[in-house]
C-alpha cells in the first residue's frame, strides 16, 4: 500500500505505516526525515483510515507526525520542518455520558497546496485547506484555512501579510 513514482528517501528510525484505504503515495524525489511517524491507521483498533499522497520534491522534517486517518494531500515542492504535526481527525466528545474514546472520531481533509513552508513544530489540524506559496511560522497552530501566498503565524495562527 506504498507507492511512488521516483526517487523516495526514508531516514532511520522513521515508521510509513501502510495500511490505508488509498494508501500513501509519493511523487517524486520525496525525503522523509528521521524519526517521521506516518499513520493512516491506529494500532489500537478501529476502521482503516483514508491515505496520504505527497507531491514531487516534498519533504517531511525529522520528526514529522502525519496522523493521515482522514484524506492528507500535500503539493509539490512542499517543505515540512521538523516536528511538524499533521491531523486529519478529532475525537468526538459532545455526549458526556459516553467516553470520549468510545465516541469515535470525525475524520477530515487536511490539504496543502504547491510550494507551501511549514515551519519547524507547527500544527495543523483537521478541515484545513493551506493554499499554493504559503508559509506557516514555527510553532503556529493552524486551524483554519489559510489563503495563496500568506504568511501565517500564531496560536491560533492568523494573517500576518502576504509573500
Amino acid at each position: 500500500m506504498i507507492a511512488h513514482e521516483g526517487r523516495l528517501v526514508i531516514e532511520d528510525f522513521a515508521e510509513v505505516q501502510g495500511l490505508a484505504k488509498g494508501g500513501l503515495n509519493f511523487g517524486k524525489d520525496v525525503s522523509i526525515g528521521r524519526g517521521v511517524m506516518i499513520r493512516p491507521s491506529s494500532y489500537y483498533g478501529g476502521e482503516v483510515g483514508v491515505g496520504l499522497w505527497v507531491g514531487d520534491r516534498s519533504s517531511f522534517g525529522a520528526g514529522c507526525f502525519i496522523g493521515c486517518s482522514g484524506e492528507i494531500r500535500i503539493g509539490d515542492d512542499v517543505m515540512l520542518g521538523p516536528g511538524v504535526r499533521l491531523f486529519s481527525e478529532n475525537h468526538l466528545f459532545d455526549d458526556n455520558a459516553a467516553t470520549i474514546k468510545s465516541q469515535g472520531v470525525l475524520r477530515e481533509h487536511l490539504i496543502i497546496g504547491d510550494n507551501v513552508w511549514v515551519g519547524s513544530g507547527a500544527t495543523i489540524t483537521a478541515g484545513v485547506t493551506v493554499g499554493s506559496g504559503a508559509v506557516i511560522a514555527a510553532g503556529s497552530v493552524v486551524t483554519k484555512d489559510v489563503p495563496d501566498n500568506a504568511v501565517v503565524a500564531g496560536v491560533p495562527a492568523k494573517v500576518l501579510r502576504s509573500r
